[in-house]
């Protein structure tokens, strides 16, 4: 009896069996990390806007006009950095999340994480924190 070599059907369904369980894995474990990703930069971002927004109180010797937009009062101004960080574009989930308040004398700024109900929040106190809820019209992280 002569024998042919090869692989049976058996032997390539168990290697592509094992091929796509290993794919499986190897995507969810980047479906998390973009996740991550992305609340790593929304921290970011806040954390530089708190930056600015210092910046910007000790150049005019207050937080601006009382606000409850991000596209009005202190938040437009381009000296600070302020207007290139509080636009919604750099925080795309759930477009607009960002949420920014100032009363003159102390501001809050929020966005939610990971399409989540978590929120990153920074204020004029110095917070920097997470929180279960956004700032609102709140001048302070809850």
């Amino acid at each position: 009896m002569k024998f042919k070599r090869g692989f049976t059907l058996i032997e390539l369904l168990v290697v592509i069996a094992i091929i796509g369980i290993l794919s499986s894995v190897v995507l969810s474990s980047l479906s998390l990390a973009r996740v991550k990703s992305y609340d790593a930069k929304v921290q970011g971002q806040l954390s530089h806007l708190r930056a600015a927004a210092e910046i910007y109180q000790v150049t005019n010797g207050n937080y601006g006009a009382p606000t409850f937009s991000c596209s009005s009062g202190m938040f437009t101004d381009t000296s600070s950095g302020l207007a290139r960080l509080s636009i919604s574009v750099n925080y795309p989930v759930g477009e607009n999340t960002i949420i920014c308040n100032s009363s003159g004398t102390a501001y809050a700024v929020s966005d939610n994480l990971s399409a989540t109900s978590t929120y990153w929040c920074v204020d004029s106190t110095g917070a920097s924190k997470l929180e279960s809820a956004s700032v609102g019209s709140s001048t302070n992280c809850l």
